[in-house]
This record gives C-alpha cells, structure tokens and sequence, in this order.
C-alpha cells in the first residue's frame, strides 16, 4: 500500500530526508541522502490550496468563488502559502498609474480586492 509522505514528525519541525528511492516499473532502487523541494513537505491544506490556485491560473477571485469564502480569507491562506514555501510575502500592491481599466483589469486578475480598487478610484 502506498502512504503519502509525512511531512511532520511529532512536535519537530525537521524536514524529512528520504533514504531510499525506487523505481516500481524498472525495478530499480537508490539509496542515499534526498532532500525534497518546499512543494514536497507542504502539508494537505496548504498543497489542495496550491492545485486549486494553479487550476484557476493564479486568479485569487477564482480561488474566492470555487472555495465560497471571502477574499481577505483567501488572501490570507495565499500569504500562509507563501510562507510554507519560504517564500516572502509580496508587498502592498502600490497605487496602479493610469487609466481605471486598469485597476479593473488588476481586480479581475484577483491582484487587488474591491475595496481597493474603490478606493483608487475615489482617489482619481
């Protein structure tokens, strides 16, 4: 039977380090020491998270309505996604220049929240 990989053991926050590789078809085996990539060791949430981000293309919008939850929900489990890949929070999106389609196009693309968007408009 195959199990999923334990990404945690007990209250360590140790990684684990594979040993021992094998190729079922081929028949083949190694052994050694394997680190695994950040993607790997993310736990169920988190990677079901990731499969669905990746399937809408990176719209958060997208994200929001498959899931039934809130924006700021959601951008809150992208930014604890972020940081289970080691990855660094992206800064406050800055005032976009320009035109108003263009913050529509960001909110479109799950870049910015309404809230936003209003409040750059009203600022124009």
């Amino acid at each position: 039977m195959i199990h999923d990989l334990p990404t945690k053991f007990g209250a360590h926050e140790e990684k684990p380090l594979v040993t021992r590789v094998e190729f079922p078809h081929s028949g083949v085996s190694v052994e050694g020491q394997f680190r695994l990539n950040e993607f790997a060791t993310l736990e169920k949430d988190p990677l079901e998270f990731l499969r669905l981000y990746l399937k809408v293309r990176g719209n958060l919008k997208e994200v929001e309505r498959a899931l039934g939850l809130s924006y700021p929900t959601v951008r809150a489990r992208f930014e604890t996604l972020l940081r289970a890949l080691g990855l660094e929070s992206t800064p406050e999106i800055p005032a976009l220049e320009g035109s108003k389609e263009a913050s529509l196009n960001a909110l479109e693309r799950g870049e910015l929240s309404v809230e936003d968007v209003l409040a750059q408009l009203e600022g124009s």
